[in-house]
């Protein structure tokens, strides 16, 4: 039984090395599995196991090149498909456009797989040695998969949605392998996924059952470990909305008036009592700032006056509160003798219970295609336009700042997607006790918003910090310092959260060196798989 059963699999495996390119398709669809909401670990891991095993026979550089892109073009097209939802909330551009956008960027994403490849084989068959091995290939690999997934990160403004190592992510209450994060980062965890791949493909090869079984059981007792026990919190008492505000609605001003007693309602108005109130981005559709031409006033839900709408806000919160929320805030200039916004900032304020605004938050990681269209003067022509409602782009911050609000903390501020790109949340310089991350998952589908909260977690992990999350639709939640959901709001529901925010741990060494940190790493992995076979083989010939 056992002998047909070997027989089997090495028939299988046989039959995948001769379409190597089919089979890299199908193990990147199958990797995908792996990422939340279905996040089907337990597929994933042995799918990368597969790519891995079929990479290392790759004999040529532009067949590397092919499997590499093949792979990530399948598993980032399915991991994305979220995008196309949000062309279901627009009237500009058809609605199948979204069908056909998320496979073409992603052409452009699988590149970086493909790099990661390239430059594996390369330096596994003119660096190390002609018959290398698949523990020294698989190495080689995870360091060029940390490099590569970096620079994807940054390059033409960056996109690093999802990072591979986010199918080591435990569940809610507990934070798995990604436990690992404030020693590694996230990118050189993607590295430890591709590593741990690298154990049971090699345990295949080599028919070490016995060693399979034991990283199979290491791996799940990881990803399942109980969550640390609750830390302390800190004195700063928190209320944090999410009103439920669909995309249909968003841009309706017969909705307004509805919305905003929609949201003072769940911020329970009158209390005395000092405490953060935290809405999310798209929360309040007014003006709020003074200077701009009366015609911008005239669709608010306060009279067209800014300032009575602030104290009107003021008064929600009550006197003693903080509010952070997200807004939009004009650039004003002169075009052809007219005064009129020239272009836009998403951005985050601080408003007191007496209605002043004291800080502001300006978004620096901006949506390609989603607050402004690249290439406008090209794109803008053959019909193409942004998915936000709005025909003047808005204009990046200057990145991270932490905003100091007295007795309600230290707040750093990442406006929705911001938060996924490791090493650039936090003002290093000055480090806050919270991170705080309004969204609007309302475009995103079913898909989108559980990956933009585990990224969230990736976050708090990596930096040993809260992230409180407020959202108009959901997944808003409150996250300790360790990664766990401590409190949440399910996705297509209103209601409030009320607590205390978790305190930050002491500065993790990720904090303190950045991204600094993955690439030292993917440079010792590949110092140790070039070095490791010449050390054995100079002491071979001493011997």
């Amino acid at each position: 039984m056992v002998a047909q059963w070997r027989e089997s699999l090495q028939s299988a495996l046989n039959a995948c090395t001769e379409r190597p390119a089919w089979t890299s398709f199908a193990l990147g669809l199958i990797t995908a599995l792996g990422y939340p909401p279905l996040h089907l670990w337990w597929l994933a891991l042995p799918a990368l196991a597969g790519f891995v095993a079929l990479l290392h026979r790759a004999r040529t550089w532009r067949s590397a090149v092919w499997q590499g892109w093949l792979f990530g073009w399948a598993h980032l097209t399915l991991a994305n498909n979220w995008i196309a939802t949000a062309f279901t909330h627009q009237a500009k551009m058809p609605e199948f456009l979204g069908w056909v956008a998320v496979p073409l960027l992603c052409i452009y994403l699988a590149v970086y797989p493909a790099l990661a490849a390239l430059s594996a084989h390369v330096l596994a068959r003119r660096l190390a040695r002609p018959n290398v091995s698949l523990l020294i290939f698989g190495t080689l690999f995870a360091a060029t998969w940390i490099i590569f997934e970096w620079v994807r990160s940054w390059a033409f403004t960056g996109y690093p949605w999802p990072p591979l190592g986010l199918i080591l992510l435990g569940s809610w209450d507990t934070p798995g392998i990604a436990r690992m994060l404030p020693w590694l980062g996230t990118y050189a965890l993607s590295g430890v996924a591709i590593i741990a791949a690298m154990g049971i493909a090699s345990g295949i090869e080599r028919r070490q059952y016995v060693q399979i079984a034991v990283l199979v059981v290491v791996i799940a007792l990881g990803m399942v470990l109980p969550r640390r026990a609750e830390g302390q919190t800190s004195d700063i008492r928190y209320t944090l909305v999410q009103p439920l505000i669909p995309q249909s609605e968003m841009n309706d001003g017969s909705k307004f008036d509805e919305q905003f007693m929609r949201i003072a309602r769940l911020t329970a108005p009158g209390r005395d009592t000092s405490r953060l109130v935290l809405w999310p981005e798209s929360a309040i559709p007014d003006y709020l700032e003074d200077g701009y031409p009366d015609r911008y006033y005239s669709r608010m839900t306060a009279g067209g006056d800014p300032e009575y709408a602030r104290r009107q806000i003021g008064a929600v919160i009550g006197s003693q509160s903080t509010l952070l929320t997200g807004v939009v805030n004009l650039d004003i200039g002169t075009v052809e003798g007219s005064r009129r916004a020239v272009s836009a900032r998403n951005s985050v304020v601080a408003i007191n219970g007496a209605g002043t605004i004291t800080h502001d938050y300006v978004k620096a990681h901006l949506v390609p295609y989603g607050e402004y269209l690249p290439m406008r003067p090209v794109l803008g022509p053959l019909g193409l336009s942004r998915l936000v409602a709005g025909s003047i782009d808005y204009m990046p911050g200057p990145g991270p700042r932490t905003l100091d609000l007295d007795e309600h903390g230290r707040a750093g501020v990442q406006i929705c997607y911001e938060i996924v790109f490791s090493g650039q949340v936090v003002d290093r310089a000055n480090r806050p006790d919270y991170i705080f991350n309004p969204s609007n998952d309302g475009w995103f589908g079913t898909w989108g918003p559980p990956q933009h909260l585990a990224q969230a977690r990736l976050r708090a992990l990596e930096e040993g910090l809260p992230v409180l999350r407020s959202t108009t639709t959901g997944i808003s939640a409150v996250i300790d310092a360790d990664g766990v959901v401590r409190d949440t709001l399910a996705m297509n529901t209103a209601g409030a959260l009320e607590g205390t925010i978790p305190k930050a741990h002491a500065p993790t060494l990720f904090s303190r060196l950045g991204n600094a940190l993955p690439l030292g790493w993917a440079g010792m992995l590949i110092v140790l798989a070039l070095g490791l076979p010449r050390l054995l083989a100079l002491r071979a010939s001493r011997s």
